[in-house]
């Protein structure tokens, strides 16, 4: 019989990289520690460490092996776990986002309502009843995985992702919904738009949402869409 993991674990991902591993699946709790042990590292990176990324569960460490071994930093994030713990979370913001669902916005809008059972109106009633929290930013820059959908609304990406979704696209992949900050390809399930921009390399932070973040969706006409990304 296979022994159970013991959390948090330790392993190596690549010659350069150690994975650290709270638990498994879509859980607050767990990443709250990820957000923790990320804030520890990066206020005072161990010697050799080049990038942090966090994930839902887990924080994915990378490192140079000509400044460091993965001994020494294994020994290193061992010794910081315990003090990780009583870090303060990220001072979470609250964000209204104002959402163009359906019509020329939101393509698959339709396969999202046939899928789950729903009419068009109940799919955007559930996706804009709930409160999500920013888990982590990744994919591309200021990327929000957004956890808390309504797990009714969870739809399959799509088999063959598209060349190209429009920055500003609200999409369901799964059991998890997010925004394209940037024009690039995805697979996503695009519901529809906003016109907040959500990375801007002029601001500071260039990411407009945090880990932590608290983000609600607000649905608005095509009209108000244009007025708003108007004022962008």
């Amino acid at each position: 019989m296979k022994a159970a993991t013991k959390f948090p674990s330790l392993q190596a991902a690549s010659d350069h990289s150690l994975l650290v591993t709270f638990g498994a699946g879509i859980d607050i709790s767990l990443n709250e520690r990820v957000h923790r042990l990320f804030l520890s590292l990066d206020r005072e990176l161990p010697r050799g460490v080049v990038q942090l990324h966090p994930a839902y569960a887990s924080l994915l460490v990378d490192f140079n092996p000509l400044e460091t071994t993965y001994a020494d930093l294994e020994a290193e994030i061992i010794l910081r776990l315990p003090e990780s713990e009583e870090e303060a979370p990220f001072p979470a913001c609250q964000f209204e986002v104002p959402v163009c669902y359906g019509l020329g916005f939101g393509p698959d809008l339709g396969a999202v309502s046939a899928h789950c059972g729903f009419t068009v109106e109940q799919v955007i009633e559930r996706h804009f009843a709930t409160e999500y929290r920013v888990y982590f930013i990744g994919f591309s820059p200021g990327f929000p995985y957004l956890g808390g959908m309504d797990p009714a609304l969870a739809t399959p990406r799509l088999e063959s992702p598209r060349k190209s979704v429009p920055a500003g696209s609200v999409a369901i992949g799964g059991n998890q919904t997010g925004i394209y900050p940037l024009s690039s390809p995805g697979g996503w399930r695009v519901i529809g738009r906003t016109p907040l921009r959500l990375f801007d390399p002029r601001r500071q932070p260039p990411a407009l949402f945090q880990m932590g973040d608290r983000v609600r969706f607000r649905p608005v006409t095509p009209r108000r869409f244009a007025e708003l990304e108007g004022r962008g």
